[in-house]
C-alpha cells in the first residue's frame, strides 16, 4: 500500500478521501487555488499546495500543476475525486508515466466510456440495451433534425462529452430544436470543450437507476446493487436512495448484470457507475431499462452504496489501485436496511433556484446523520466552483423510516447569509408522492409550485417579533444600569403595557404588540407576550434562542434591522424597515446580474419586442447558465453586454420597457 495520497480535488469530496486516507494510516495532501486558501480540505490534509488563481482552469484543472505539487511533496499516489480531472484520459496516463499510483480505472477505459455516442455502440455489441437514438457523426442541423423529427418529440439532445446534466436540453416542439441544440452545443463546448451532440427518445415517465460496479485488476467485477437517482431538477440529482422502490428481484438481476456486462466489456478498474434509464409507466419492469451512460469515477451519491452494503468504497479504491484484489466475492455483498441522501445546495428557491454565494456566518449541520461537506462556520461559497456545499445521509431499517430520518435532518440545516434548499429538501421528503415511491425524473418539474417557497408560520412570525423585543430590552438595559431602565421593557405609566412592533418581510408590513409580563422561571425582562394577527403567543428569551409557547425556535443573529428565524431548513428574513426589492427586476425592467459571472448568450436584441418569461440574456456562472428573462411583456430597451463580458453582482444587463 502506497504511504501518501494527493487529492486532485476540492471541497467535500477531499476531505471525505482524506478520512479514509487517515484511518489507513495514509498521508494526505491537498491541492488549492487562491479563493480556496482558508478552505476546509486545506485545513484537514496533512500537507497542502497551491497550484493557481480561482478559475479552475488555471487551478483543479491544470494536470501539470497537479504533478508538480505531487512531486514536490513526495505524493505516491494521485486520487482525482469526482469532477475536474477524475475523467481525464490523458491525465491519468501523465499520472502513471511520472511513476505514481492513479487511483482510477485505466485510461483506455475512460476513454472507451467517456464518450456517449461511442459508448452506446460499445454497449450494443456488449450485449447491453440502450436507448434508441442517434449516434451518427453528422452534426448538421439539417441532420440533426431531421434525426429529431423521425424519433419523434420530445427528444433529448445530450453533449456527447456531458455529464452532470450539463450539455443536456429537452425539446418538446420541432420548432425548438434548433435553439435547444444551440443551447446544448454551447454548454458542451464551454464544459467539455467538444460541442457534439447525440439525440435520444426522451421516455415520459423516467426513472434515473444507476449500478455501483468495481473491478480489479484479477479480472474480477462485481456489483454493489443499484441507487435510485430520479428526484433531479434541470437533470441535477436532488436526492438519492438506496435500493430503488419498487425494484422486484427480476428487474435487480436484469439491471445489474448488464451494469457487470458493460463493466466487463471495457476490463474495468475501480469504482464505476453504469447509469441507467427506466420507463416507469407501468412500474420497473425488466425489459423497459436502458444503458444511458458510465460514469468512471466515484460517484457524489456513493455515501447510500456505502450505507446499505457496509462497505467503504474509497479503501476499496485504494486497495484496488494498490493490486490487491477486491476485498469482497459478488456473493458475500448484502443488502442491507434503506439508505437516502440529499444534496444541500446554497442557492435560493424562492428566487429561481439562484446560486447564492458569500460567507457563511451561521452554519449549523444536523447532528443524527452523516454530513459529507467541504465547508464549516465562517467559510464561503465561492462564485467559482459547484454550488453544492454538503451531503445530508441517512441509514434506516426501512425506507418510510429513511424518508422521515432525512426530512427531520434537513429541518435541523441553518445557513446564513447564503440561502440553501434545505426547507425544498423537506418539502420533497414529505410530499405523498414520494413517500410512496410514486417518484420521476419530471416528479421536481411537476411539483415545483409546491416546492420552491413556503411562507412562515405564525410561530416564526411570533419568533421575529420577540427577538425585535428582545433587542430593544438588551438596549434599554445596556444604556444605564438604572433603576428606571433595568427590565421596564413595555413599561407604561397609567396606561396599557403594550409596545407596537413593526416588521416587513418582503414588502408586506406586519403588526403586532408585545406586553412584558413576569412568568415563573424566566426573569421579567425575558418574557413577553406577542399578539399577532389576533392570536397571544407567550415569548420567553435566553441568550441565543426565542421560546414560543414553550417551543425553541432558532434564529441567526445579524446585528442590524434584520431578523432571520429558521424554520423547517428554511430562513425567513424579517425586517424593522422596509426595503427596496433585491436586485431589481419586475419594478423597474431592470435586469441584473444575480452574482458574478460571464455573458454567454443575449437571445434578445434592442427593439425586440418580448413576453414576460423570455429570455434576454444568458450568464454563466458557478457552472451553470442562468437565464434573465423579461419580468413583463414590453420591449428591450437596451442590453448594456456582449457574449463575453465578465460582469459584477447586481450590474444592469438590459432593460425592459413596458410597451
Amino acid at each position: 500500500m502506497f504511504k501518501s495520497v494527493l487529492v486532485a480535488n476540492r471541497g467535500e469530496i477531499a476531505c471525505r478521501v482524506f478520512r479514509t486516507a487517515r484511518r489507513m494510516g495514509v498521508r494526505t495532501i491537498a491541492v488549492y487555488s487562491e479563493a480556496d486558501a482558508k478552505a476546509l480540505h486545506v485545513r484537514e490534509a496533512d500537507d497542502a499546495v497551491l497550484i493557481g488563481p480561482a478559475p479552475a482552469r488555471e487551478s483543479y484543472l491544470d494536470g501539470a500543476k497537479v504533478l508538480a505539487a505531487a512531486k514536490a511533496t513526495g505524493a505516491e499516489a494521485i486520487h482525482p475525486g469526482y469532477g475536474f480531472l477524475s475523467e481525464n484520459a490523458d491525465f491519468a496516463e501523465a499520472v502513471m508515466a511520472a511513476g505514481l499510483v492513479w487511483i482510477g480505472p485505466p485510461p483506455a477505459a475512460i476513454r472507451a466510456m467517456g464518450l456517449k455516442d461511442a459508448a452506446k455502440s460499445l454497449m450494443i455489441a456488449a450485449g447491453v440495451p440502450v436507448t434508441p437514438g442517434y449516434l451518427g457523426e453528422d452534426q448538421s442541423l439539417e441532420r440533426l433534425q431531421t434525426e429529431a423529427d423521425a424519433i419523434g418529440y420530445p427528444v433529448l439532445i445530450k453533449a456527447v462529452a456531458g455529464g452532470g446534466g450539463k450539455g443536456m436540453k429537452k425539446v418538446e416542439r420541432a420548432e425548438d430544436f434548433a435553439a435547444g441544440l444551440a443551447g446544448a452545443q454551447r454548454e458542451g463546448q464551454a464544459s467539455f470543450g467538444d460541442p457534439r451532440v447525440l439525440i435520444e427518445k426522451y421516455i415520459t415517465r423516467p426513472r434515473h437507476i444507476e449500478v455501483q460496479v468495481f473491478g480489479d485488476s484479477h479480472g474480477s467485477v462485481v456489483h454493489l446493487y443499484e441507487r435510485d437517482c430520479s428526484l433531479q431538477r434541470r437533470h441535477q440529482k436532488v436526492i438519492e436512495e438506496a435500493p430503488a422502490p419498487g425494484m422486484d428481484a427480476a428487474a435487480r438481476k436484469a439491471i445489474t448484470d448488464a451494469a457487470v456486462r458493460a463493466a466487463l466489456a471495457v476490463n474495468y478498474e475501480g469504482a464505476g457507475t453504469i447509469e441507467f434509464i427506466a420507463d416507469a409507466s407501468d412500474g420497473l419492469k425488466a425489459d423497459r431499462i436502458w444503458f444511458m451512460e458510465m460514469n468512471t469515477r466515484l460517484q457524489v451519491e456513493h455515501p447510500v452504496t456505502e450505507a446499505v452494503t457496509g462497505v467503504d468504497l474509497v479503501e476499496w479504491q485504494f486497495r484496488v489501485a494498490a493490486g490487491q484484489p477486491m476485498p469482497l466475492k459478488q456473493d458475500e455483498i448484502e443488502l442491507n436496511g434503506w439508505a437516502m441522501e440529499a444534496r444541500l445546495y446554497a442557492e435560493d428557491p424562492a428566487n429561481g433556484f439562484l446560486p447564492s454565494i458569500g460567507r457563511l456566518e451561521h452554519f449549523v449541520m444536523p447532528e443524527r446523520a452523516r454530513v459529507d461537506t467541504g465547508v464549516q462556520r465562517g467559510g464561503e461559497v465561492s462564485q467559482f466552483y459547484d454550488p453544492m456545499i454538503a451531503k445530508l445521509i441517512v441509514h434506516r431499517d426501512t425506507r418510510e423510516a429513511a424518508a422521515e430520518a432525512l426530512a427531520d435532518a434537513c429541518a435541523e440545516v441553518e445557513v446564513w447569509p447564503v440561502r440553501t434548499n434545505a426547507g425544498f429538501l423537506v418539502r420533497c421528503l414529505e410530499h405523498p408522492r414520494f413517500v410512496e415511491g410514486d417518484v420521476d425524473t419530471g416528479f421536481i418539474g411537476a411539483e415545483e409550485a409546491s416546492l420552491a417557497a413556503a411562507e412562515p408560520s405564525a410561530k416564526t412570525r411570533a419568533a421575529a417579533v420577540a427577538t425585535v423585543g428582545l433587542r430593544a430590552d438588551e438596549a434599554q438595559r445596556d444604556a444605564a444600569a438604572s433603576p428606571w431602565t433595568d427590565g421596564l421593557f413595555a413599561f407604561r405609566m397609567n396606561g396599557a403595557s403594550t409596545t407596537p412592533v413593526v416588521l416587513y418581510r418582503d414588502g408586506e408590513r406586519l403588526q403586532a404588540e408585545m406586553s412584558g409580563v413576569y412568568r415563573e422561571g424566566a426573569p421579567r425582562h425575558s418574557a413577553f407576550d406577542v399578539h399577532l394577527d389576533g392570536e397571544a403567543f407567550q415569548a420567553i428569551g435566553i441568550p441565543a434562542y426565542v421560546f414560543i409557547d414553550g417551543e425553541q425556535v432558532s434564529g441567526a443573529d445579524t446585528g442590524d434591522s434584520r431578523v432571520v428565524v429558521f424554520e423547517e431548513g428554511d430562513a425567513f428574513e424579517f425586517s424593522t424597515r422596509l426595503r427596496g426589492a433585491a436586485g431589481g427586476g419586475a419594478s423597474d425592467g431592470a435586469l441584473r446580474a444575480p452574482m458574478p459571472g460571464k455573458i454567454v448568450a443575449t437571445p434578445a436584441r434592442p427593439g425586440d419586442t418580448v413576453t414576460k418569461g423570455q429570455p434576454v440574456v444568458v450568464l454563466e456562472a458557478m457552472k451553470m447558465e442562468h437565464a434573465l428573462v423579461a419580468p413583463f411583456d414590453g420591449v428591450v430597451g437596451e442590453i448594456s453586454v456582449a457574449v463575453g463580458d465578465q460582469v459584477a453582482a447586481d450590474a444592469v444587463l438590459a432593460v425592459v420597457t413596458a410597451g
